[in-house]
């Protein structure tokens, strides 16, 4: 039997509510989760690494790629929606040319962002709890789902596109 969120599993079944909850949500109840623990305890006497103008660069780097790759979606007509039961199309163009998860990729660059401005420790958790989550949930229930809505088109973008970049 497989687990709920094994990306193998019974392709009608429902996703699992990991992957119900849109990745953007769970980013925003990691930075808040951060803030409420960043709160609690003066973590600058532990470190403090700050850099407003780099936070500045990597957050709007971030929600370009991402708008970027939303837009690109858009434009092609198919699903925003991790856990869409199908995609109208595989899009390889725009952002898709370099990464076969730029929206992904952004969000992980936008709370990077994030935890550079905020300077302290639980900040420089999230953008490790997100990539870790769209690395070991979101992504393999994606790349399963169109490896089998698309077959070989599919396995061949994947040989020409990296997972992040």
């Amino acid at each position: 039997m497989t687990a709920p969120s094994d990306p193998t599993a019974d392709p009608t079944a429902p996703p699992n509510l990991v992957l119900r909850i849109p990745p953007p949500v769970w980013a925003l109840a990691f930075v808040l989760i951060a803030a409420g623990i960043d709160k609690l305890f003066d973590w600058t006497f532990v470190a403090t690494i700050k850099s407003v103008p780099l936070a500045v660069v990597l957050a709007a780097g971030g929600l370009a790629l991402m708008g970027w790759g939303v837009w690109t979606f858009r434009k092609a007509g198919t699903e925003i929606m991790p856990t869409s039961p199908a995609n109208a199309k595989l899009v390889s163009e725009g952002p898709f040319q370099l990464t076969r998860n730029p929206m992904y990729a952004g969000l992980t660059l936008l709370t990077l962002g994030i935890a550079l401005y905020m300077g302290t420790l639980p900040f420089f958790a999230v953008p490790v709890a997100v990539f870790m989550l769209a690395r070991s949930i979101f992504i393999p229930y994606e790349e399963a789902k169109m490896e089998r809505q698309y077959g070989q088109a599919f396995v061949d973008y994947k040989a020409r596109v990296g997972r992040w970049f």
